[in-house]
């Protein structure tokens, strides 16, 4: 049976602002304050989703959320009517009101980690949402991420959609952005790549001394066991702690992989050469060759990296088996950058054609093309039992760019955020997307 690797992007959604919200990732925090632009936001990230799938990659949606999130506000003890927990928010919290309004769930490779039925015990394929405990305004995301979740892979047959695990700081999991999977093809049992930045519970691990290490080895292996996989088929690896420091706050930022390929920085990990090799080691177990593609910090630095978001791209296999590598402007904006890619595609290895978005919008909040997805290996059948109306096509990029057009603003600044008046438009805009995606009642006020 043929498998594929369908990537689901996140929708940006109608509360896209500049909060500065995420300490320890450097492009967040540096565009405090700007003004946004919800509307490009969107069109952007709609417009990297149609090109894809053009190019005959299999591409699919993931709605955003509600956002002001009122619930949470209240929970932290603002009352009244909707449009007076927002004012008595904005007055007397407006940091707490922002993250509130946060729309970082664009960010789908936080979303969940994803384990294909080829690895799993029970032969299904397994979800778990992640609690992004790090971070207040991304923590509120998974109890709607999993309905979602459970409204678009709603075979429980096929599809196991997990609760995320325990809000917690020693099980801090992020999802996708720490996860990656290698495997001789997308049907085939792979080894799965568990990134981590510290250790919870043993202190022989070293730790960052400038920025948190969101995902701990605890929640990694967690959520290993949830999926049922076997300790053939997973890898674990920790972060380079000076790394994170550097601004690398996730592993997607540091580097990428697809099939037998790791394209990855020359400081992305503790002990390299031994991680290097153990993943060689049990992929070749597996019927694969594993193929890792160092960048020298000689060429590109840390920094570099961080400021340009090159590993932060997206790895596809194309027909005839070399791969597309998907990244930012702002990589060919970047000269040392650039020259490197250049130099990649011209080197006769696995990455052979580059492809270049302009996802200014994202970037500038601190996520770029790969941060933008989530992946999720699927054989025909489980494909078939997909949601079909989230799946990428000409008529719902045209349904979404009108949904953007009649709901979306296209200026947002810090002090739009008090206006009651987004939270309606919110929630008619995700009223209206429910119907267009077929998700039914996914969010808190559709389910009061």
């Amino acid at each position: 049976m043929n498998a594929y690797e369908v990537n689901f992007d996140g929708l940006v959604g109608p509360t896209h602002n500049y909060s500065g919200l995420s300490f320890g990732n450097v492009a967040s925090t540096s565009n405090v304050s700007a003004e946004s632009n919800p509307k490009l936001a969107a069109k952007q990230g709609l417009q990297k989703m149609k090109a894809l799938h053009d190019l005959g990659f299999k591409q699919g949606v993931l709605a955003p959320q509600e956002r002001p999130d009122v619930a949470s506000l209240r929970r932290l003890g603002f009352g009244g009517s909707d449009a007076e927990v927002i004012a008595r928010a904005a007055k007397e919290a407006p940091t707490i009101l922002a993250a509130a309004t946060s729309a970082s769930c664009m960010w789908t490779a936080n979303a969940a980690t994803v384990s294909p039925s080829a690895d799993t015990a029970d032969g299904r394929a397994h979800f778990t949402p992640a609690n992004l405990n790090n971070k207040f305004h991304r923590s509120i995301e998974h109890p709607t991420t999993r309905r979602v979740l459970q409204a678009m892979f709603a075979d429980e047959s096929r599809f196991a959609v997990h609760e995320a695990l325990p809000a917690q700081m020693h099980f801090g999991d992020e999802g996708a952005a720490n996860h990656t999977r290698f495997c001789a093809g997308y049907g085939q049992p792979g080894v799965e790549f568990f990134v981590f930045g510290a250790a919870a519970f043993d202190s022989r691990y070293p730790k960052p001394a400038k920025f948190p290490a969101r995902q701990t080895l605890e929640a990694s292996q967690a959520v290993a066991r949830l999926h049922g996989l076997s300790e053939a088929g997973v890898v674990y690896a920790q972060q380079d702690p000076d790394t994170i420091d550097a601004g690398v706050f996730h592993n997607d930022v540091i580097s990428v992989g697809n099939g037998e390929v790791l394209f990855h920085h020359q400081q992305a990990f503790l002990n390299q050469a031994e991680v290097l090799d153990e993943l060689s080691r049990k992929l070749a177990a597996r019927g694969g060759r594993f193929t890792a593609i160092e960048v020298p910090r000689a060429e590109v630095t840390v920094e570099e990296a961080v400021k340009s978001y090159l590993f932060n791209s997206q790895l596809l296999t194309k027909p005839d088996g070399k791969m597309l590598i998907v990244v930012p402007e702002e990589c060919r904006n970047h000269p040392r950058v650039w020259s490197y890619l250049q130099k990649l595609v011209a080197s006769g290895g696995p990455i052979d054609e580059t492809k270049v978005f302009d996802l200014k919008q994202s970037m500038q909040n601190g996520g770029g093309p790969a941060c933008l997805r989530l992946r999720v290996a699927l054989n025909e059948a489980e494909l078939a039992a997909v949601n079909q109306q989230v799946l990428m096509s000409g008529a719902l990029f045209e349904s979404l760019n009108g949904w953007v057009d009649r709901h979306y603003r296209d200026r947002l600044a810090p002090a739009d955020l008090a206006d009651p008046q987004l939270l309606i438009e919110c929630r008619t805009a995700l009223d209206e997307l429910t119907r267009i995606l077929g998700l039914g009642s996914v969010y808190p006020f559709q389910l009061a």
